[in-house]
């Protein structure tokens, strides 16, 4: 069989690759270098950790990786980038919007905020270019060759925002070669799912790829709130998107152009009202999963539109390399729902819904407008000798506009309060990095950036939907600038042929943020830049012959000045505050497995230990909650809590098992994830504590070759045993609370051609 001739140790390994290689990138060259495994060994993996191709074991940087047949399984039943979730160590996802606006977080370190203008610590870049905007960051997960995760500071090569980590997306690039694969599947609730690229030369220089993505299901969530009933009112989406690239590949130079977009039009996530029982964190003993009890349920949506272009021009000089990496990244969304997640139940003596709802609160949130320019020039040394270096310099522009919207539900949506932002961004830096060999076995790497960031800051209230001085018109501008210098240090020593160690001391920053939504107050808030030292060590190693990896690091650190955002407690709105210092410590195991010809596993582990060090922090929380933390004039004190959505503990296991069957292979692929309980807020409660998550998925099938096809059935199953909780949730008005995907069952098509 011609594709199939593989080996059945290669595709076992593709399919579970979770092994903590230290890397941001495999470049082309890399990925078509053939490896030296052995049968029965684990291949090495060459990575481009530090901008230039190198051995994963040898790179002084915590990271994971996620490819292959485990990026397919995880990604199945049409899931957003929130898949991601807890799969990779210290690295959790989550979203009040749904399908759009993911929060990162790494090790603890992340920010809750749900305006459109809000800055995160863990940066995620999609083919080199830097996705700001939160909105971005939602872009659909297809035809990607890597998703990799950065664990701690990387400010010096990477830049804007990376104070916790980096996120980074390498898609599938163009080849001379013709390829492509086409894949249809069909599961619960209705929902279809296509995704397919083709590609090749279009000369003996030039090569294009086309890819696209189409995920569709039907609204199922029924609405049954008293004189509001609708059948089928939420739940669905139609999700497209689609991206070209072009390659030209001289004999000194290279070029790729890449153009995407994104259409999403669908509903937000579902808010529903009073889900959590007083005085614990379960869900109330009647949860109905297709059920909610909203006044307001058809008028919700969810609108989002992106698109974007980046060039990358390449030279090879004879001792060096030139970089020029350009980028343009625009994005629309319009997003309607009912936040309180139930109805005014006054005028209702007779309801049996859940609970009561002291107010209505239907609100949107919008960008009409938003552009963000992007340019990296960098120089690479590639000198045979003991030192090599790179340089850089960085540009990024954003012009974002903002709308709050505020709606009188019992005037059927009405708009009672608009508020419109502007902000403004300009940043640059300079940067570099120093490698030197030391002897054969040591290595060491230095690295320096300086960073300068500003913003220009206005929000008008043209009306408010609360009388008085909270509604009256208000325009209020701020502006808001610093700079820093961000360093890094890490040194690597090889131990023998099979073991590594290695140790980075590394200190970033981000820059102040803003917080302007002044629907339901008067004041625009301001966190000043916050700044982060962290300290790792680690060990690289391969074990039993090349049979086993285990990647294993301890990291401390401290952040000072940390931006927090106080969401809701007694109004729908944020307030940005520093806190005095965070501390965080951990560590992160990797590991994986080759346990016969046909069965291959991998085991990861992590562990943080976030703790907010401020004695005079505080912030409002609702009365009626059993609230865990001292209370002083009515404010919840924070000193000695964790961080929001900060699991102490994340585990994921996977296996992958593969047996020759007449003229094809079957495979099973398993795996479980874990995550402890998390706070949803700065305060620490009984009811907004989220309970621990435990999701199971399978995946079977059966694949062979014909010709110069290859062919894949399989069914899958997400979630199996169908674990329904709180993961999120909306204080200002009653227990509203955010639950988790159902179990999804479905099975898919997939056909390969070269």
């Amino acid at each position: 069989m011609k594709a199939m001739k593989r080996s059945t140790l290669a595709t076992l390994i593709n399919a579970t690759l979770f092994s903590a290689v230290a890397g941001t990138s495999i470049s082309a060259v890399a990925a078509e270098q053939e490896t030296t495994a052995k049968k029965n060994q684990l291949e090495v993996i060459q990575v481009t950790a530090r901008k230039r191709v190198e051995n994963a074991q040898e790179v002084p940087v915590a990271v994971s990786a996620l490819q292959g047949d485990s990026l397919d399984a995880y990604s199945s039943a049409g899931m957003d980038i929130r898949f991601m979730n807890a799969k990779i160590p210290s690295l959790s996802i989550e979203s009040s919007f749904g399908r759009s606006f993911p929060r990162f977080y790494v090790r603890g370190l992340g920010n809750t905020d749900f305006d459109l203008n809000a800055s995160q610590p863990v940066s995620l870049v999609v083919d080199e270019i830097v996705q700001e905007n939160a909105i971005l960051k939602g872009f659909p997960v297809f035809d990607v060759a890597r998703v990799e995760v950065l664990r701690g500071p990387q400010g010096t090569l990477f830049g804007r925002n990376t104070p916790a980590g980096l996120v980074k997306f390498d898609t599938v690039k163009p080849s001379q070669e013709f390829e492509g694969y086409g894949s249809v599947s069909y599961g619960s609730r209705g929902a279809v799912d296509f995704e397919g690229a083709v590609g090749g030369s279009l000369t003996d220089r030039l090569s294009t790829r086309v890819s696209v993505l189409w995920q569709d299901k039907d609204d199922y969530i029924d609405n049954r709130a008293p004189g509001f009933e609708q059948k089928d009112a939420l739940g669905g989406y139609t999700e497209q998107a689609a991206r070209i690239q072009f390659l030209y590949e001289g004999d000194d130079f290279t070029g790729l152009l890449n153009y995407h977009a994104r259409d999403l039009d669908g509903s937000p996530i579902p808010f529903r009202a009073n889900t959590i029982k007083p005085g614990t964190n379960e869900l109330v003993d009647d949860f109905e999963n297709d059920v909610v009890y909203h006044d307001a349920a058809s008028r919700a949506t969810q609108q989002v539109e992106s698109q974007g272009a980046s060039l990358k021009l390449e030279w090879d000089l004879a001792n060096h390399t030139v970089t020029s990496i350009s980028g343009w990244e625009s994005a629309e969304i319009y997003s309607r729902a009912d936040i309180d997640g139930g109805l005014d139940t006054s005028n209702l003596p007779n309801y049996t819904g859940p609970g009561s709802t002291p107010f209505s609160s239907e609100s949107a949130d919008g960008i009409p407008d938003q552009d963000q320019y992007t340019q990296e020039l960098r120089l690479s040394s590639n000198f045979a000798g003991d030192i090599n270096y790179q340089v850089g310099v960085f540009y990024f522009d954003e012009a974002l506009t903002i709308e709050n919207f505020s709606y009188d539900t019992a005037n059927n949506g009405v708009l009672n309060g608009f508020v419109s932002q502007q902000q403004d961004t300009k940043a640059w830096a300079v940067f570099g990095s120093v490698d030197y060999t030391i002897t054969d076995d040591l290595k060491v790497t230095a690295g320096l950036r300086y960073s300068d960031d500003e913003k220009e800051f206005s929000a008008n209230r043209t009306f408010g939907p609360l009388p008085g001085e909270a509604g009256a018109p208000l325009f209020i501008e701020r502006d808001v600038s610093d700079d820093h210098v961000s360093w890094d240090l890490s040194a690597n020593y090889k131990i023998n042929d099979d073991v590594n160690w290695y140790g980075r001391i590394a200190n970033s920053f981000r820059a102040p943020s803003l917080q302007g939504r002044i629907l339901f107050g008067s004041e625009v808030t301001v966190a000043d830049s916050e700044t982060v030292t962290s300290f790792e060590t680690g060990i690289k190693s391969d074990v039993l012959d090349g049979q086993g990896r285990v990647n294993a690091t301890v990291f401390y650190y401290t952040m000072d000045d940390q931006q927090l955002t106080a969401v809701g407690g007694g109004a729908n709105f944020n307030r940005l505050l520093n806190a005095d210092k965070t501390t965080g410590y951990g560590f992160e195991l990797d590991s994986e497995w080759v346990l016969s010809d046909e069965l291959n596993a991998t085991f990861n582990l992590s562990y943080n230990k976030t703790e907010l060090k401020d004695d005079t922090l505080s912030i409002a929380a609702p009365s009626r909650l059993e609230l865990l933390d001292p209370i002083i004039n009515r404010q919840a004190m924070l000193d000695g809590n964790s961080l929001p959505h900060a699991p102490e503990w994340i585990s994921n296991i996977t296996l992958r098992y593969t047996k020759e069957l007449a003229e094809g292979e079957f495979f099973t692929y398993a795996d479980v994830s874990y995550r402890s309980e998390i706070d949803f807020f700065l305060y620490e409660s009984v009811e907004f504590e989220g309970k621990p998550l435990t999701e199971v998925g399978l995946r079977a099938g059966y694949a062979w070759a014909q010709g110069d096809y290859e062919y894949e059935v399989s069914a899958f199953v997400r979630n199996l045993f169908d674990e329904q909780q709180a993961i999120g949730g909306v204080d200002f008005n009653n227990n509203t609370a955010m639950v988790n995907e159902e179990r999804y069952i479905g099975a898919e098509f997939k056909v390969n051609f070269f």
